[in-house]
């Protein structure tokens, strides 16, 4: 990989970052071994093509152009938290799994009951945070939106604290921001 190269890839992981957290590649390897998928399956439940999903880990692409897709890569970041700590089995995780890959995008649940909802159940602080993020990151890059947010201070500088956190900043810190602000 020659200079340009490089710095092109650095880039884009700077903007994932910027944009999802993290890294897209640090995010999906993770995925695969906290749910014992292989990259394929990784791609099948995610919606993406195998040859995408390997450019947005390596870092030859920057953005998740689908916001369905960015919402089953929240889907499954909650399911594993939830296999990690003993609430979702491994059977139950696959039932799961193909009900987030079925799904257009909106929150997949099961209920206590075992039915599947989408979109209902009481949301965690951080799924309203991420989907504040993915909406915010849908319609415009992180440059833009602090671009945007410079603008309004002056005038509004709650709002633009607000679209530099949920826009630009990582996850950790708009549910900080986010739990401030719930009195």
């Amino acid at each position: 990989m020659d200079a340009a190269q490089q710095e092109a890839t650095a880039r884009a992981r700077e903007l994932q970052r910027s944009w999802y957290g993290e890294p897209l590649g640090a995010l999906f390897r993770r995925l695969i071994d906290d749910l014992g998928l292989n990259q394929a399956r990784l791609a099948a439940v995610l919606g993406l093509s195998a040859p995408m999903l390997s450019q947005l880990m390596s870092g030859q692409r920057a953005k998740i152009g689908n916001p369905a897709v960015v919402q089953r890569v929240q889907a499954l970041q909650e399911l594993a938290v939830q296999v990690a700590d003993g609430s979702v089995s491994a059977a139950e995780a696959t039932d799961r799994m193909d009900e987030i890959k079925k799904s257009q995008g909106g929150s997949v649940l099961t209920g206590t009951n075992g039915q599947t909802t989408h979109g209902s159940g009481a949301p965690t602080v951080r799924r309203v945070v991420r989907e504040i993020q993915s909406l915010l990151r849908s319609v415009a890059a992180a440059g833009d939106i602090i671009d945007a947010a410079d603008s309004l201070a002056p005038a509004h500088p709650e709002l633009a604290e607000f679209l530099r956190v949920y826009g630009a900043g990582r996850t950790a810190d708009a549910v900080a921001h986010y739990e401030s602000h719930q009195n």
